[in-house]
């Protein structure tokens, strides 16, 4: 290892540390830099330690055995002594155990010796909102022990690391929420594009791809879209851009409907077009700016059939005739496509309505749409 680190190395060190939480897998950049620069075997960060519950969540340097990550998971993590260390302090595995408890334990002789790790630098960081992560540095038998210039140098990158992962976990709480709220999007059969500020396409979900893939009253073209006739689109591209203008100006949200007919007959399409209110801070030439809400009339609830059965107390017969009923069918419909007579389904009908305390059908199909059903 260099007798000091530059400014520079380290300047390079803890950028590398902060973008960590930006890579396909955190941190491996900044992990195999510090393996390299302190000329260790191995470096190891795991996020979650392994329990009896669930696995543990490491990131490894390059070299690193998907069987050995795979071990310790299972069953070696149990027998693992250097564990629990001081909260942010940097130790050597030789002041945490002794030379001979090390040589002697089944974890050093089954686990780490095969591999040839011998010494070992660690630290373990436990944050206020309940993170449990821990780094080890190792080196073989052979190599030159750790000493007070290498606890030094990771010492220094602690209290980065654990920003950093407070960052991390973050920004995974903000893409669980994300993906939660798309998912409900999705489940309700609305179709969602986001815009830039150019008008471009910046993300879509399921039923909006599904929609522009039928290019049947929508279709992407150079990233921009257009809907229905070319007078469909003329108006639909004055919304975007009056969204657009409102959004710069910081108005309140504009909020404007389109009725696009189908080339094909199909019942038409509705599309609401908004501008996405700005964040305080928000700034960049991608960001949300604009979002289109697509409704197909056509496109049938996806409730399951044992959730609205749940809800409504219904029996498997009496689901399946309100499914129908909230995916457009008539009575006379649904009687023929379950097989039964239009006597009993008036039977079934009436007693959903016992169970649900509506009066019509029209209120029974739009209580079950408008049920949490959909978001099952």
């Amino acid at each position: 290892m260099q007798q000091s680190l530059s400014l520079k190395t380290f300047s390079e060190l803890v950028g590398n540390l902060y973008q960590g939480p930006l890579e396909n897998i955190p941190w491996a950049t900044f992990l195999n830099q510090l393996n390299v620069y302190l000329q260790s075997k191995f470096v190891t960060f795991i996020l979650r330690p392994p329990s009896a519950q669930v696995d543990g969540l490491m990131v490894n340097t390059t070299g690193t055995s998907t069987e050995a990550t795979a071990s310790y998971n299972k069953h070696f993590f149990t027998l693992d002594p250097f564990v629990d260390l001081p909260n942010r302090q940097v130790v050597t595995l030789a002041e945490f155990v002794s030379n001979d408890d090390w040589q002697n334990c089944e974890f050093y002789k089954n686990f780490m010796e095969p591999v040839d790790v011998f010494q070992v630098l660690g630290a373990d960081i436990n944050t206020c909102d309940g993170a449990q992560c821990r780094i080890r540095i190792s080196r073989g038998r052979d190599d030159k022990a750790f000493g007070d210039e290498e606890k030094a140098l990771l010492a220094e990158f602690i209290p980065h690391l654990e920003r950093s992962i407070k960052i991390h976990m973050q920004l995974n709480r903000i893409e669980a929420e994300r993906n939660l709220y798309a998912g409900a999007v999705d489940q309700m059969a609305v179709g969602t594009i986001i815009l830039d500020e150019a008008g471009k396409v910046l993300q879509t979900n399921q039923v909006a791809d599904r929609l522009i893939q039928e290019k049947d009253g929508i279709k992407l073209v150079n990233d921009g879209l257009q809907v229905g006739t070319a007078r469909d689109t003329q108006e639909f591209r004055r919304l975007v851009k009056q969204s657009l203008l409102s959004q710069k100006s910081s108005n309140p949200s504009v909020v404007e409907a389109l009725r696009v007919q189908r080339p094909s007959g199909r019942a038409d399409l509705g599309i609401i077009v908004r501008s996405v209110p700005l964040a305080a801070w928000s700034e960049g030439k991608q960001c949300p700016t604009v979002v289109i809400f697509i409704s197909d009339p056509e496109q049938q609830s996806s409730a399951p059939q044992e959730i609205v059965r749940a809800l409504f107390d219904f029996t498997p017969a009496e689901t399946q005739l309100a499914m129908l009923l909230a995916n457009g069918l008539t009575l006379d419909e649904a009687s023929e496509e379950l097989g039964i007579s239009r006597n009993t389904s008036r039977a079934h009908l009436r007693s959903t309505f016992s169970k649900t305390g509506v009066t019509r059908q029209t209120m029974l199909v739009r209580l079950i749409l408008r049920s949490v059903a959909t978001l099952g």
